[in-house]
């Protein structure tokens, strides 16, 4: 009979031999209640919200620079266009002032003639530094975003809706119409109306 008991108490020994190292380096599992799950929950939406708010303000404050550089860069590279507009009257005025002076016949206009050209040149060539350009509407087709048509002169010479006189010159500044060129467009003649016959009397 005590054999017996030995036997057993040596295997309730070894069994606790094997077990006690196992259990000591098994892993603490973390229990949370569904209060801190749900304040988990709510703290990581939050964070989220924070992140995607953040996004867009950076996103905002880059477009807000490159519209202020364009708007910079506009305003400097077209801030002479309003003086440059009213100057074009004065450059009318030269112009009509030279055609008047190439139709007269009296040998002293010929100085002012040539004062007239020198003036005009200058005031051109500050111009054209400073961006201008002229818009060339002769005998090109009609185009409204650079030609203002003023009224249409029937002619075969020209192609139907092409230029058929400049009035007056248009300009552009740095790529934008400052003013368009005031034209006359060509439109096809009408056909001749057909000629009576006169009928034979029976």
């Amino acid at each position: 009979m005590k054999k017996t008991e030995t036997h057993t108490h040596k295997s309730e020994t070894a069994a606790s031999t094997v077990t006690g190292p196992a259990q000591a380096n098994a892993p603490a599992t973390a229990e949370f209640t569904p209060a801190q799950l749900e304040d988990l929950k709510a703290r990581a939406a939050k964070a989220d919200e924070h992140w995607d708010r953040l996004l867009r303000t950076a996103a905002d404050l880059e477009n807000f620079k490159k519209r202020a550089a364009r708007e910079r860069q506009d305003a400097a590279q077209f801030a002479n266009a309003a003086l440059i507009q009213k100057l074009l009257p004065v450059l009318d005025h030269f112009e009509m002032a030279q055609a008047a002076t190439q139709t007269a016949q009296d040998d002293k206009l010929a100085s002012l003639q040539a004062g007239v050209a020198l003036i005009q040149q200058q005031i051109k060539g500050v111009l054209a530094e400073a961006g201008l350009e002229e818009v060339d509407a002769n005998g090109k087709p009609f185009d409204p975003m650079l030609h203002e048509a003023v009224m249409q002169q029937e002619t075969a010479e020209v192609p139907e809706g092409h230029v058929v006189q400049q009035i007056r010159k248009g300009y552009k500044f740095r790529d934008r119409l400052l003013r368009p060129a005031a034209v006359v467009v060509a439109k096809k003649p009408a056909p001749p109306e057909p000629t009576p016959q006169a009928h034979g009397q029976a």
